[in-house]
């Protein structure tokens, strides 16, 4: 059997199994469980950054999904941190280890995702140091124990929703009980990162965030999945575009008509600008629910 280890835990959230839960259900005690309103939710955007900085806006997405949802089945949209070719890669059989517990992968939805479009390669590799999806894991396993994942990475590129399209389509010619999830962090802003152009510090941090990373919130609020990868190439305000264009078209196809922002932060308000880089560097999060 194929099997996907976990490759950041010890560094992005705890390897220990039982500090792991511990962690998940800190983060989940102040996350809300409203379903918003009795309304089905399609889908969802989280930030892939460490727990102990986004893990409270991830919690908050998927707590709303798992009140309003107990699906069979998870497409993860991921982003690319590591360069894979111009394919979106999937992860086609076996399992992908947590702290907690295995996650099945659906190798039967593979398949036939697989069928639908020949921009998604059958490439396990790729996933193998990447941890956009694995930091996701772990709130998958405890919150939707029945459901089978089917782990996605999409590159940044013009043809990004196509990718979601088609997964789209699947889910719904088969009659999958299923949601799609998606993941980006938002603008990386400061001397870390080359990207200074309002100043370096408070000022500049509150720019990337109440300046630059909305126009990116907006879209995908609106689910414009066409729109939001050349608006991150533009205002370098998000990581992951392309997993959040498949994860908007995906969510669309399935019948979404908008997005809700539950929360948005930076890093630099979660740590309080306790030291020097998280005081000068900032990564924006939004966790956003799509129905």
């Amino acid at each position: 059997m194929r099997v996907r280890e976990p490759v950041v835990a010890g560094r992005f959230y705890a390897s220990d199994p039982e500090r792991c839960r511990q962690d998940l259900a800190d983060l989940l005690r102040d996350a809300s469980t409203d379903a918003r309103n009795g309304e089905k939710l399609i889908g969802g955007i989280v930030p892939h950054a460490g727990w102990m900085c986004s893990g409270r806006v991830a919690a908050k997405v998927f707590a709303a999904l798992a009140a309003s949802r107990s699906p069979t089945a998870i497409v993860m949209f991921g982003g690319v941190h590591h360069a894979i070719g111009p394919d979106a890669a999937l992860f086609p059989d076996g399992r992908w280890d947590t702290p907690i517990a295995p996650l099945e992968i659906d190798a039967r939805l593979a398949e036939r995702i697989l069928g639908q479009t020949c921009l998604i390669a059958d490439d396990p590799f790729a996933h193998v140091a990447e941890h956009s999806l694995e930091v996701q894991m772990p709130f998958v396993a405890l919150l939707f124990p029945r459901a089978k994942v089917v782990p996605i990475m999409v590159p940044p590129g013009p043809r990004a929703h196509e990718v979601g399209e088609a997964v789209g389509r699947t889910l719904k010619a088969y009659n999958y009980d299923a949601v799609v999830v998606g993941t980006t962090d938002l603008t990386h802003y400061g001397p870390g990162y080359g990207f200074t152009t309002h100043g370096v510090g408070p000022a500049g941090n509150r720019w990337a965030k109440e300046e630059n990373d909305k126009p990116f919130i907006e879209l995908v609020c609106a689910l414009r999945f066409a729109d939001v990868v050349e608006e991150a190439a533009q205002r370098k305000n998000a990581c992951s575009s392309g997993a959040v264009a498949a994860t908007l078209a995906a969510a669309k196809t399935l019948g979404a008509t908008k997005g809700a922002l539950l929360e948005h932060t930076t890093s630099s308000e979660v740590l309080g600008g306790v030291g020097r880089r998280e005081h000068l560097d900032s990564v924006g999060y939004a966790g956003i629910v799509l129905s």
